[in-house]
């Protein structure tokens, strides 16, 4: 049996990671026992949340433990079970990614088919990121038809799916910002954004109003800082905050302000709410049922910047939080 090698976390950063926070362990290789499956990992998951892990501090998530294999989303293929009703040559997405070979509980993992879809899909359109979109922007966001819809990180995987969700369901107008001209140029070209602006080339609150003239109706938040507070300035009476995440601060190393203009929320009486999409797995049936047609029919787009090499797993993450990305950010291990 080959060896497999791992991501572990040696050193808690400080600030922005860096290379010498993490390290490339190799391991030996255990055989499944009862109820396990022994999966090689094809593509692994980065994602900002996993930043936040990376601190030892209490959250939703606990922290990553110093020194021991780091986990996040994987797909891979069963090469050897030990649970019933998973096969050699199965494919399955499980939660013990930043590695090569993961033994995983088969009650943790679930089949996914790569006939139906592309198995990196299981870990952007079609997974964690798909169903944030959704959750985040109809059921959190409360979305309608006929509401003007502002999305930070318009371009990353989750922002995408939200401002394009939000097209399909009958937004009257959706506006995205995001780190660079291209990115921007993807947003209306390709991804049918009515309007999209570069937020380091002028404030947001200003980018904002020109594109947003007579104000907003939904706001999905994954930037926070700024984005937030020109998002509040923006939003109609009875406006909606889906507070998906908040990059901006995610290497703070210091308090980062909030919004200065809290105050307006009691006068236009908007509503913020923070959430996980790990609460939401009820609308999954029916998330991928939806977002499935629309990716057969070609009426989704989506994008991934796929780096090849378990050794180059810490460096996309790092490119990740740069911004280096559109869409999803994913790491590709061959066989």
């Amino acid at each position: 049996m080959p060896k497999s090698r791992e991501w572990h976390l040696v050193a808690r950063p400080q600030g922005w990671p860096v290379p010498e926070d993490f390290a490339l362990v190799e391991t030996e290789i255990a055989d499944p026992g009862p109820g396990q499956i022994l999966v090689r990992n094809l593509f692994v998951s980065v994602d900002p949340y996993m930043r936040g892990r990376m601190n030892d501090v209490k959250s939703y998530s606990p922290p990553f433990v110093l020194n021991e294999a780091m986990t996040g989303g994987a797909v891979g293929r069963v090469v050897a079970s030990g649970a019933e009703g998973f096969e050699v040559g199965d494919h399955v997405l499980h939660m013990l990614g930043w590695r090569e070979y993961a033994l995983v509980e088969a009650a943790q993992s679930v089949k996914v088919d790569p006939d139906a879809a592309p198995l990196s899909l299981y870990l952007g359109a079609l997974g964690m990121p798909g169903l944030t979109a959704y959750v985040g922007l109809l059921r959190i966001a409360e979305f309608s038809a006929g509401d003007t819809v502002f999305v930070s990180g318009a371009a990353g995987a989750v922002g995408s799916l939200a401002g394009q969700t939000a097209r399909l369901k009958g937004a009257a107008r959706v506006i995205g910002s995001a780190g660079t001209d291209e990115k921007v140029a993807l947003l209306t070209e390709e991804y049918g954004f009515d309007a999209a602006f570069n937020y380091k080339k002028a404030p947001v609150a200003e980018q904002l109003r020109e594109a947003a003239p007579d104000g907003i109706d939904v706001y999905f938040d994954n930037v926070g800082g700024d984005h937030l507070e020109a998002a509040i300035a923006s939003l109609r009476v009875h406006g909606r905050v889906a507070a998906c995440g908040s990059i901006a601060g995610y290497n703070a190393t210091g308090p980062e302000p909030g919004p200065r203009n809290l105050g307006l929320l009691v006068g236009k009486r908007l509503s913020l709410r923070g959430f996980l999409v790990g609460d939401h797995q009820d609308l999954r049936p029916e998330f991928v049922r939806e977002v499935g047609g629309w990716l057969a029919e070609g009426k989704l787009g989506h994008r991934e910047t796929v780096v090849t090499g378990i050794e180059n797993t810490a460096d996309a993450f790092l490119g990740l939080l740069r911004g280096a990305n559109t869409g999803k950010m994913l790491v590709a291990l061959p066989e």
